[in-house]
C-alpha cells in the first residue's frame, strides 16, 4: 500500500508552454541527420529524388503525428508510446514501447553530442586554435561530446522549464538559420534562373531509390514523440500537445524542403571545381554535400553551417535526454522498472534517477562505442514505436472511444494510421540496407527487454487507472467444458437470476462462472478499491449459495474503471462462450439503447449474451419469439425452447410483414436441424401485416409469460442515433424479457483475440 500511494503523489510541474513543446520537437527533428542526409540523398536518388524524399517523409510523418495527437490529447501523461501501448495491449507490449523507447532516445543524444563535439573541433581547427590541445583530433572530439552531454543533463536536471527554454533558445535559432538559408536559396533561383536547371534530370534514378532515400531520412521526423513524452508538464495538455505536433511536424517538412532547394540551386554550373551536373558534383561528397553547396550558396557560408550545425546538435541532445528520461521515469511509475526509477527531486521537480541512468547511457555510448550503427538501431526502433503508436490508436478509439476524453479526434479514421503502419513496415525493412548491424542490436535489445519483463517487471507493475484488477478470485482448472459467465451487479438482482442460469447452464452442461466488477468512483485510488467489494460480495455468496449444489461454480471480483471493459475483459481471459446480465429497465440518458454497459457488450463481446429483465423465478407456459431470421433468432428460439420446461409450453415465432417492403423472412423449417436445443414440434410460426413494426410487437406480447429477442445487428455508433427494433421494443415491452445475441462464427473469433 505505502507503494502506491507514493506512486500517486509522484507528479511532475507543468511549466512548459505551447512554445516550448513545439521547439522540443522541432529540437528533435532538426538534429544533425538532415545536414548529413541531404548529400546522401542527392547521391541515392538525383535531384528531384531529394524533394521528393522530404516531402513523402512529412506527409507519412504527418499521419503518424496525428495518431499522436489523438492519444496524447486523451492520455496526457508521460511515457508517450508506453502509455498508449499499455492502454491498448496491456503491459507485456507497453513495456517494450518503453523500453525501446529509453534506448532509442538515450542512444540518438549520444549521436547527436558526438556530432556537436566533431563539428565544434573541425570549426576551430579550421581557424588553427587547436593546436595547443594534446590529444588526437577524435580524442578531443570524444571529450567534447562528453563536456556538452554532461551540460545538458545538469540542464535538464534543472528542471523541465530550464531544459524547455533552453531547448527553445537553440532551436529557435537553429530554425532561423535553416530559413534563412532555404530563402536565400529562393533569392538566388529567382535572381539567376538558369540554376533550376540543377534540377533535371528530376529522378535520374528512378521512383525505386526514392524509397531507400526515405527509409534514410525518415528518423528526422521523430519529434512528436518528445512531445508526447511532456503530458505531464505541459499546461493545458489537451489541447497544446496536438497543435505542437502538428505545428511542428509542418514547419520541418517545410524547412528540409526549402534548404534542399538551397542546396540544389547554390552551385552554378561550370563554376571553379565543379565538374559534370552540380547535382553529381554534391551528391559525389555524400555527407559533406550539404556543407560543401552552403559554402558557395552566400558569404562565410561555411560559418553560418558551422553555427546551424552546433544548434541543430545542442536542441535535439536536450530533446533527446529529456525524452528518454521521462520513458524510464515513466517505467519507474508503474513499477516495469525499479521504484527508484519514480524518483522526483523535491527541490528541482525533476525525475533525477531516471536522468542519471539516462545520463550513463548517453555518455558510455557518446565515448566509448561506434555510434553510426547503434543510432541506426535506434531508428529501427522508433519505427517500430510508431508503428505499434498507430496500431494503438485504431484499437483504443475502437474499444475505448466512450470511456477517453478527447481533445483532438484526427480525420479520416482508421485510413491515415493503417496508411502510415503500411509505409514505416516497408521504411524499416529497407532500413537494412543502410546497416545490417542495426537488424542485430535491435533485436537483441527487444529480447533483453522482454527477458527483464517476464523475470521482473511482471511480478512488481502495479495496476493504473485504466486496467482491470482482480482483487479476488477463485482458481479451478481448465476443462472442456461449455463455460457461462453470469455477471452479478448487487444483491437485488442476483436471485432472480438463478432460475434462468440453472435451466441454460442444465441444458449446456455448463461451468458457471460468477462476476463481480467493483464500482469504484474515479476519485478514489487503487489501493481503496477493496472497501468498494463487500456488497458486490454478499451478491456473489448468495448466488453461489444457491447453485453451488446443482452444478460446479466458481467466482471472480474484480475491479475496472470502466464496467464494460472489465466484463469483456473476463470473458475473453476465461474462453467464455455465454454470457448473462440483468437489465432494469430504459437508462436515463439518450445517447445509449440498454445503457452504457449492455450497449458495449452486446457490440463487443465475443460469446452469446443473454441480458434478463423481470424474469425472477417464474415458469414460462407461453413464450414469444419475434422472428425475422439470423443468428440471433436462431439464438433467441434456442433460449425459448430451454426455458419452455412443461410439456403444453407454446412457443410462437412472430413475424410483422411491412407491406411497403418486399422482405423475405426465413421459415422456421429452413433452419432445422442445426441446433439440438430448438423444440421445433412445440414452434408455431405467426404472421402480421404492419407498417409499425415495434408496435405491432408489444401489442403481441401483452397476451404472453415471456419475450425473447434477438438483438438487431446495427452498429453501436448508429443504436446512439436512433433505437434499433430490439431496443425500441425491449424499453417498451411490460412482459418479462430476454435479450440476447449470438457469438457470431468468425466473427467472435477475431473479437476475443483482437
Amino acid at each position: 500500500m505505502k507503494d502506491d500511494k507514493a506512486h500517486i503523489s509522484s507528479e511532475l510541474s507543468r511549466e512548459l508552454s505551447l512554445f516550448h513543446v513545439t521547439m522540443m520537437g522541432l529540437g528533435m527533428m532538426i538534429g544533425a541527420g538532415v545536414f548529413l542526409g541531404i548529400g546522401n540523398v542527392i547521391h541515392i536518388a538525383g535531384p528531384g529524388g531529394v524533394l521528393l524524399t522530404f516531402t513523402l517523409n512529412g506527409v507519412i510523418a504527418i499521419f503518424t503525428a496525428l495518431s499522436y495527437a489523438e492519444l496524447s490529447s486523451a492520455i496526457p501523461r508521460a511515457g508517450g508510446a508506453y502509455n498508449f501501448a499499455r492502454l491498448a495491449f496491456g503491459r507485456g507490449p507497453s513495456f517494450i514501447a518503453g523500453w525501446m523507447e529509453w534506448f532509442a532516445s538515450s542512444v540518438a543524444g549520444s549521436l547527436y553530442a558526438v556530432t556537436f563535439g566533431i563539428y565544434v573541433v573541425r570549426y576551430f581547427e579550421g581557424l588553427g586554435l587547436m593546436g595547443w590541445i594534446p590529444f588526437s583530433t577524435y580524442t578531443t572530439e570524444k571529450i567534447v561530446a562528453l563536456f556538452v552531454a554532461l551540460f545538458f543533463l545538469y540542464i535538464n536536471y534543472r528542471g523541465a522549464s530550464e531544459a524547455g527554454k533552453i531547448g527553445a533558445f537553440f532551436t529557435l535559432g537553429q530554425t532561423l538559420f535553416l530559413v534563412f538559408i532555404g530563402v536565400v536559396g529562393i533569392f538566388v533561383a529567382l535572381k539567376d534562373p538558369s540554376r533550376l536547371a540543377n534540377l533535371t534530370p528530376y529522378l535520374p534514378y528512378g521512383w525505386t531509390k526514392i524509397l531507400v532515400a526515405m527509409g534514410f531520412t525518415y528518423v528526422a521526423f521523430e519529434g512528436y514523440e518528445v512531445i508526447a513524452q511532456a503530458g505531464d508538464e505541459t499546461i493545458d495538455p489537451k489541447r497544446n500537445l496536438p497543435k505542437a505536433m502538428i505545428y511542428s511536424v509542418g514547419i520541418v517538412t517545410f524547412t528540409y524542403v526549402a534548404v534542399a532547394f538551397a542546396s540544389l540551386v547554390a552551385v552554378k554550373a561550370g563554376s571553379p571545381g565543379v565538374e559534370g551536373l552540380p547535382w553529381e558534383w554534391i551528391g559525389q561528397f555524400k555527407e559533406r554535400g550539404f556543407g560543401e553547396a552552403i559554402s558557395r550558396l552566400m558569404p562565410y557560408g561555411n560559418f553560418f553551417l558551422t553555427l546551424a550545425v552546433i544548434f541543430a546538435s545542442i536542441s535535439a541532445l536536450n530533446a533527446t535526454i529529456f525524452s528518454a528520461t521521462r520513458a524510464s521515469y515513466a517505467l519507474g511509475r508503474d513499477r516495469m522498472m525499479p521504484k527508484i526509477f519514480s524518483y522526483i527531486s523535491r527541490k528541482r521537480n525533476t525525475p533525477w534517477v531516471a536522468l542519471m541512468f539516462t545520463g550513463l547511457i548517453v555518455i558510455c555510448v557518446a565515448v566509448l562505442l561506434p555510434t553510426i550503427d547503434v543510432a541506426s538501431s535506434a531508428s529501427i526502433m522508433f519505427l517500430f514505436l510508431f508503428f505499434l503508436v498507430n496500431v494503438s490508436v485504431i484499437k483504443i478509439r475502437l474499444h475505448m472511444g466512450d470511456e477517453l476524453s478527447y481533445g483532438f479526434i484526427m480525420p479520416f479514421f482508421p485510413w491515415l494510421p493503417i496508411i502510415a503502419i503500411i509505409c514505416q513496415g516497408v521504411l524499416a525493412v529497407w532500413l537494412v540496407h543502410m546497416s545490417k548491424i542495426a537488424w542485430i542490436v535491435a533485436p537483441f535489445w527487444i529480447l533483453s527487454g522482454v527477458a527483464i519483463y517476464i523475470f521482473y517487471s511482471r511480478s512488481h507493475a502495479i495496476a493504473t487507472a485504466d486496467e482491470v484488477q482482480v482483487l479476488e478470485e477463485e482458481k479451478e482448472p481448465e476443462t472442456a467444458q461449455y463455460h457461462i459467465m453470469v455477471a452479478v451487479a448487487n444483491p437485488e438482482n442476483a436471485i432472480p437470476m438463478i432460475k434462468t442460469t440453472y435451466s441454460l447452464s442444465e441444458a449446456k452442461d455448463a461451468k458457471v462462472k460468477l462476476l463481480h466488477m467493483v464500482p469504484v468512483p474515479d476519485t478514489v485510488p487503487l489501493s481503496d478499491a477493496e472497501k468498494f467489494m463487500m456488497e458486490g460480495k454478499e451478491g456473489i455468496i448468495e448466488v453461489m449459495l444457491s447453485l453451488m449444489l446443482k452444478f460446479p461454480i466458481t467466482t471472480t471480483i474484480r475491479y475496472c474503471r470502466n464496467i464494460a471493459r472489465g466484463i469483456l475483459s473476463a470473458v475473453r481471459e476465461k474462453k467464455v462462450e455465454m454470457l448473462i446480465l440483468g437489465w432494469h429497465g430504459k437508462p436515463k440518458g439518450h445517447a445509449f439503447g440498454l445503457g452504457s454497459t449492455l450497449d458495449v457488450l452486446i457490440e463487443r463481446a465475443p460469446c452469446n449474451v443473454v441480458i434478463l429483465k423481470d424474469c425472477g423465478n417464474r415458469k414460462f407456459q407461453r413464450i414469444l419469439v419475434p422472428w425475422g431470421g439470423g443468428p440471433n433468432g436462431l439464438f433467441a428460439l434456442e433460449i425459448a425452447s430451454i426455458l419452455a420446461e412443461r410439456d403444453d409450453s407454446e412457443i410462437v415465432a412472430f413475424t410483422v410483414n411491412d407491406p411497403k417492403r418486399d422482405i423475405q423472412i426465413p421459415q422456421i423449417t429452413d433452419i432445422n436441424g442445426k441446433n439440438v436445443h430448438i423444440s421445433f414440434d412445440r414452434i408455431k410460426f405467426k404472421v402480421a401485416q404492419s407498417p409499425h413494426v415495434v408496435d405491432a410487437i408489444l401489442q403481441e406480447a401483452k397476451g404472453y409469460d415471456l419475450v425473447v429477442l434477438g438483438s438487431t445487428q446495427d452498429p453501436l455508433i448508429r443504436q446512439m442515433t436512433r433505437d434499433s427494433v430490439s431496443t425500441a421494443c425491449a424499453r417498451g415491452c411490460g412482459t418479462p424479457l430476454i435479450i440476447v445475441k449470438s457469438s457470431g462464427g468468425l466473427r467472435s473469433w477475431i473479437k476475443r483475440w483482437l
